[in-house]
């Protein structure tokens, strides 16, 4: 985060003088803030002290966390009526924020976070009310549906916060917003935050707020147009792989990577150097005379790659950085421009790589808003460039050792080794090559290719051709046998249901809805799709079976986005998605449905019969049926 504290500051202190509660900064510590941002200073002490607030700043610079901290250092933890409510425009952002609430709340035991938001089932809502929560985020339409229902109570609220206020009003919320407004205690505390300030949103300003302090950031987030940007979508490969056949096959100088936390650091540096890279870490733990030590060894040339936090890099100037790459991404765009600036300094070109998980799409607009560039998706090396440079390397450090000379003694110990066992001088070489690479591989290994083996085609009674039968299975339908001529069935007993064969690159996972809760293809890859954030492309093979279904996700997609999955509602059945045992013993325990529509092999949705447009299902796929209201 952005501050202009020192270097050497420690973990949390800027924080910690803003008055914020002591488990909160633990909080802070964990997910790696180390200073407040311009915004955040500006607004946590008038909210601590009860004051309403109207700010005015850009999505990205840690607007989230200035208003969650102050209400989570005030929030009394025993179960009731709601006691804060936020207003936001999305169901992205009210899902984002309450993420960001539980993230802060990790040390303070009891607190629920409960959002809410159109395309979701009532039921989970409803559950969560009647139990009790503290904080409620939710979008403004579904919120006045459970006002409308009774089923919020705002009476006890203590807290009102509303998010992106320009963006409700653009997306036709503004009297939904007034209505929450007049719904909530006299005596509440208001905070406002608004990107623009258009006469509405001052209107509300004037009318619901008590004597605010008003707070604006001015966007100065610009980088140096000699800066190349790209963001490489982490999806099918774990980071740290694509990470190490960037830096083979990327030519580089000096590198700067840049992780959240002090711990990922310094295990980032350790894996680095186990693979024979030149690296070391420097975060708020490391003391300012070993800080000096590294950046000097990094400016002589004796190391290439530095792992830093945000606040340990700052004020690094060294010439020889040509990239900045962003392991994880930042929370906020300030930050992203403080971490691409230690390269391209002083009009020379750098190159700034940034790592994206599905979930943080989001950021990745937001940074691209506020540095007014855009930032170009990059390709990673492929397995033969990486190795071309591999062999390049190999044979250039045989060159060099030739050219240093002083090779007289090896040479008579070869010559010898030949005459003694009669075998031919390369050979000879190959093994001292051998002994010299040691177990490390010298060329990485491609992945295998799927192999195709076409079919003849079959008569006229089983001549549905492949990409039927493959779309039919994809949508976990099962073939009866046929007719007889007089009308009858040959055989009522349903042949059995293919194997789930999982795609090459893909692991398989099993989610707990299927055929007997009414499910469609479209319901689960449309919800999936949304909340990860994933292409539908990247979505492979999915089975449908009774009670449960099997579908193909990329290698290596962040926990995070499994960790939310699993609330996902689809057909009144929570996905509890995990991996798949390769149990399939269950896979014939209901009759097959119908489906309507369905998934097709190769990316998007396929059309309902009639012609009808698809229509993707997020939460609560096959819910509420009632009038509909923009949420």
């Amino acid at each position: 985060m952005s501050s202009p504290s020192s270097d050497s500051q420690p973990a949390a202190v800027g924080f910690a003088a803003l008055g914020l509660h002591p488990e909160l900064l633990r909080a802070l510590t964990d997910v790696g803030y180390e200073s407040p941002s311009p915004i955040q200073a500006a607004t946590i002490p008038p909210l601590l002290e009860g004051r309403d607030v109207l700010g005015q700043a850009q999505t990205g610079t840690g607007k989230t966390a200035a208003f969650a901290l102050p209400i989570l250092s005030r929030i009394d933890l025993k179960p009731g009526k709601p006691q804060a409510l936020v207003l936001a425009p999305t169901r992205e952002l009210a899902i984002q924020v309450a993420e960001a609430f539980q993230r802060y709340a990790t040390h303070m035991p009891g607190l629920q976070v409960l959002p809410i938001y159109g395309g979701q089932s009532y039921g989970p809502q409803l559950h969560s009310l009647k139990r009790g929560v503290q904080i409620v985020v939710g979008t403004p339409g579904r919120v006045i549906d459970h006002l409308d229902r009774g089923t919020l109570d705002l009476s006890e609220l203590k807290f009102l916060v509303l998010d992106e206020a320009d963006e409700m009003l653009r997306m036709g919320f503004i009297d939904d917003v007034e209505k929450v407004l007049q719904a909530t205690p006299p005596q509440r505390q208001v905070a406002l935050f608004s990107a623009t300030m258009p006469a509405p949103i001052r209107k509300i300003a004037q009318q619901h707020l008590k004597d605010p302090r008003e707070v604006t950031i001015k966007s100065s987030t610009t980088t140096a147009a000699n800066i190349r940007q790209r963001y490489w979508f982490v999806s099918g490969m774990h980071k740290l792989d694509a990470m190490t056949r960037i830096l083979e096959a990327e030519p580089f100088d000096a590198m700067i990577i840049f992780a959240r936390t002090k711990s990922a650091t310094e295990e980032l540096a350790e894996k680095l150097q186990a693979r024979g890279l030149a690296a070391a870490a420097i975060n708020g733990d490391i003391a300012q005379a070993q800080r000096e030590r590294v950046i000097q060894q990094l400016k002589e040339g004796k190391l290439d790659i530095l792992v830093a936090t945000d606040v340990a890099a700052r004020g690094l100037d060294v010439e020889r950085i040509s990239h900045v790459m962003n392991y994880d991404i930042p929370y906020d765009t300030e930050s992203y421009v403080h971490r691409i600036g230690r390269t391209g300094r002083a009009g020379r070109s750098g190159e700034a790589i940034l790592f994206v998980t599905p979930r943080e799409k989001g950021m990745l607009r937001a940074i691209e808003r506020a540095t007014r560039q855009p930032i170009e998706e990059m390709k990673l090396p492929t397995v033969e460039a990486v190795n071309d440079v591999r062999i390049a390397k190999f044979k250039q450090r045989i060159s060099d050792t030739i050219a240093v000379g002083e090779l007289q003694l090896f040479q008579q110990l070869i010559e010898q080794y030949e005459q003694e066992h009669n075998i031919p001088a390369i050979e000879i070489a190959a093994a001292l090559a051998r002994i010299a690479q040691g177990n490390q591989p010298l060329l990485l290994t491609p992945p295998p290719k799927r192999e195709f083996t076409p079919r003849e085609p079959q008569g006229r009674e089983h001549g549905r051709d492949r990409g039927d039968r493959e779309h039919r299975e994809h949508r976990g339908e099962r073939e009866h046998r046929p007719h007889d001529r007089d009308g009858g069935q040959r055989d009522f007993t349903p042949r059995p249901v293919r194997a789930h064969n999982t795609e090459e690159g893909k692991r398989t996972y099993r989610v707990e809805v299927g055929h007997e809760h009414g499910v469609k293809p479209g319901n689960i890859i449309g919800a999936i799709a949304n909340e990860a954030g994933l292409e539908s492309g990247h979505i492979g093979r999915l089975s449908i079976r009774g009670e449960y279904s099997l579908i193909d996700l990329p290698d290596g997609m962040p926990a995070e986005v499994f960790q939310h999955l699993q609330k996902v509602w689809v057909s009144q059945q929570q996905l509890r998605i995990k991996p798949w045992d390769g149990d399939d013993s269950g896979a014939g325990d209901a009759a097959p449905r119908r489906a309507g529509g369905g998934f097709r092999p190769g990316g998007g949705f396929n059309k309902k019969p009639g012609g009808g447009k698809p229509r993707p299902q997020g939460h609560g796929a096959g819910g509420n049926k009632g009038p509909r209201r923009a949420k």
